[in-house]
C-alpha cells in the first residue's frame, strides 16, 4: 500500500466528511418532529440570527448549501408557508432581503429548545467548553478560507 494513503491529511478530511454525514443523519431524524425540512430550518435559523431578523438573498445563498435557484425555490415555499417574507430595499431595488414573519419567529422560537437538546445530545455535549470553543474557531477558519462569502452580512437596507 502506498505511504501516501496513510497521510494524516486524508484521515482528517475523511473524518470530517464522516462526522458531518453522521451529524446530518442524527439531527435529520429529529427534524421530522419539527415538521420542517432541514433546508427550511437552516434558512429560518440563519435569517433569525441575522441583524433585524433579515438577510439579503445573496448573503443567504453564500451561507446555505443550495444553488441560487435552489435557494429561490426554497424561499418561495417557506414564504408560501407564511414563515418568511421578501422585503425590497426602497433605496436599492437590486437588494432583496428575506425576513422572518411573526409566525416564522414564533415557529423558530418553539423549535429552538428541542433543537438545542438534539444538538447537545448528538454533538456539542461530547465536547468540553474549551474543546467546543477551539472547534468552532477552527471551523470558522476553514469556512472563511473555503467559503469567504459566507461570513459577509450586508447591512440592513437604509430607509
Amino acid at each position: 500500500m502506498s505511504r501516501q494513503l496513510d497521510d494524516e491529511r486524508l484521515t482528517a478530511v475523511g473524518l470530517f466528511f464522516e462526522t458531518a454525514a453522521g451529524l446530518e443523519n442524527a439531527l435529520g431524524r429529529q427534524l421530522d418532529s419539527y415538521g420542517l425540512p432541514r433546508v427550511w430550518l437552516e434558512v429560518l435559523l440563519r435569517v433569525g440570527r441575522s441583524p433585524g431578523g433579515q438577510l439579503r438573498m445573496s448573503d443567504l445563498a453564500a451561507q446555505v448549501a443550495l444553488s441560487p435557484s435552489g435557494l429561490t425555490r426554497a424561499v418561495d415555499k417557506i414564504e408560501e408557508a407564511g414563515l418568511v417574507t421578501r422585503v425590497s430595499c426602497p433605496t436599492d431595488r437590486r437588494r432583496a432581503f428575506v425576513q422572518l414573519t411573526d409566525v416564522g419567529r414564533e415557529r423558530l422560537d418553539s423549535i429552538i429548545p428541542t433543537h438545542l437538546t438534539h444538538v447537545e445530545e448528538s454533538f456539542t455535549g461530547l465536547l468540553s467548553p474549551a474543546e467546543l470553543a477551539r472547534f468552532t474557531a477552527t471551523l470558522r477558519k476553514l469556512r472563511d478560507h473555503l467559503n469567504p462569502g459566507a461570513p459577509q452580512v450586508s447591512p440592513e437596507c437604509p430607509s
